[in-house]
């Protein structure tokens, strides 16, 4: 095992790193390719690398690659990395204080009242609504005047993804602007991306032509969020779905209820990562099915052998095996979350090397997803690495698609369910083919999409006889 230690030792040296440019360091690599510069760093200097992205300690990051020592940021001293970081000062700005933003004791009050929308009973109850919205995106496909013509599938899932977390986690019968809601979360996660490596970051405040269009994007969001809070609070009967939950929890000590504002913070935290990193790993799904067609005819196989010519329910999720280890091996070599970082809140020593206190600590599943003392052929499309319980004889972190600790994804379990009978339900109607000549590459933004989408033919398949 990795040493990992909360010894604040003066001792401890710095970790080995990929030498920079001066006062720059590494940001002008990452700036070009930060997926390839953190794989190659870590396959040359091992589980703990040090990056300097400017000068002073805020400027240092150290990738850490062993479960152990994401273990150790997760769970064994969370306390000491707190996210005080430019991902989360990002998107703050959209998010405001929610549950993926915000820290202490507001963070633990919001995860309780929120954690009630995430039961199994209650996912159960939503499983109709995401066949229906497969079942019926495929509809919409087979009615184009060109059935045939390509459909680019990261836009389409995105666009399932978003009716399915409207109507289940909000449950509102208010009509979303759909068209306006996804432009406006494009540019904004698009923008956000591309201020983590700006060199001089502007404030927002500034009315830059994009900062403009930034607020213009938030402005959208927050018209549709709160014409949601405005229906619900009009509404005689409370509701079963998160907004109304939120609405009538009071605060034990004050007696007060959630003001507008929290209501909206949390409605945008559900919104933009509740329907962004399903999407995500459902076009990475199919461009890898794509690609590797006999796992394609088995996991098709498996969904007529237990649906014969129904379509699946909640109570199909244990018999859609293969279906849910291809979800599960597309988040491994494709994970929405793909980096996940700290703000180291004390000096520290991880794996023998010294962590300074505000530096950042960089936990990548993309990178240890990749890690060859855990994984046989890394980069291999392998659902059956998942066969027979293979997961519970691994480190707990060497898979982690949702983060972990007590800040894993409060949506892990709806986006297993999601993304299983979403699959099943495409699967059982159509086949995704890629078009020739594209190159299909991860953008490395907030979260993982596919540069320049993918773009595929919709291959109708016949159901069996």
């Amino acid at each position: 095992m990795t040493s990992v230690s909360a010894s604040r030792s003066p001792s401890a040296p710095f970790a080995p790193g990929p030498r920079g440019m001066p006062f720059l360091g590494n940001l002008p690599a990452l700036r070009r390719d930060r997926i390839r510069i953190f794989l190659e760093a870590a396959d040359t200097y091992g589980d703990v690398v040090r990056f300097q992205f400017g000068p002073g300690p805020r400027h240092v990051a150290h990738l850490l690659r062993h479960p152990d020592h994401i273990k150790y940021v997760f769970v064994d001293a969370a306390e000491r990395f707190t996210k005080q970081t430019p991902g989360i000062d990002a998107i703050r700005p959209v998010l405001g204080n929610g549950l993926l933003t915000s820290e202490g004791a507001f963070w633990r009050r919001q995860r309780r009242i929120a954690q009630p929308a995430f039961h199994k009973q209650r996912i159960a109850a939503f499983a109709g609504v995401m066949v229906r919205a497969a079942d019926e995106l495929v509809d919409g496909w087979m009615r184009r005047p060109r059935p045939d013509a390509p459909v680019d599938v990261a836009g389409e899932m995105m666009r399932v993804a978003l009716r399915i977390v409207t109507e289940t986690l909000l449950g509102t019968d208010v009509p979303i602007d759909a068209a306006a809601t996804a432009s406006a979360l494009d540019f904004i996660l698009d923008d956000s991306r591309k201020n983590l490596t700006r060199l001089l970051k502007i404030p927002r405040s500034v009315p830059t032509p994009d900062n403009r269009r930034f607020q213009e994007a938030i402005a959208v969001l927050d018209r549709e969020v709160f014409r949601i809070i405005e229906h619900r609070r009009k509404a005689r009967e409370g509701g079963t779905d998160l907004v109304s939950m939120l609405m009538a929890t009071r605060d034990p000590e004050t007696g007060e209820g959630m003001t507008d504002r929290q209501l909206r913070d949390e409605v945008m935290t559900m919104f933009a990562a509740g329907h962004e990193t399903t999407a995500n790993a459902l076009a990475w799904t199919f461009y890898l099915l794509s690609t590797h067609p006999d796992v394609r005819r088995r996991a098709r196989a498996e969904v007529f052998r237990v649906l014969g010519d129904r379509l699946p329910d909640f109570t199909d999720i244990g018999a859609l095996d293969l279906v849910g280890r291809v979800f599960q091996e597309s988040m491994r070599l494709y994970p929405p979350a793909w980096m996940i970082s700290r703000r180291v809140a004390e000096d520290d020593v991880v794996g023998g090397y010294s962590i300074p206190k505000d530096s950042l600590a960089l936990v990548s599943p993309f990178v240890t997803h990749r890690h060859p003392s855990y994984w046989e052929n890394p980069e291999g499309f392998d659902p059956d690495r998942f066969a027979g319980g293979a997961l519970s004889r691994m480190p707990r972190f060497a898979y982690f698609p949702f983060g972990g600790g007590a800040r894993q994804c409060i949506g892990s379990s709806f986006a297993m369910v999601e993304g299983t009978l979403v699959l099943a339900t495409i699967l059982r109607r159509v086949r995704l083919d890629l078009v020739p000549g594209q190159t299909i590459e991860p953008e490395p933004g907030i979260t993982l999409r596919p540069r320049d989408g993918i773009h595929m033919r919709v291959v109708p398949e016949p159901l069996p006889s």
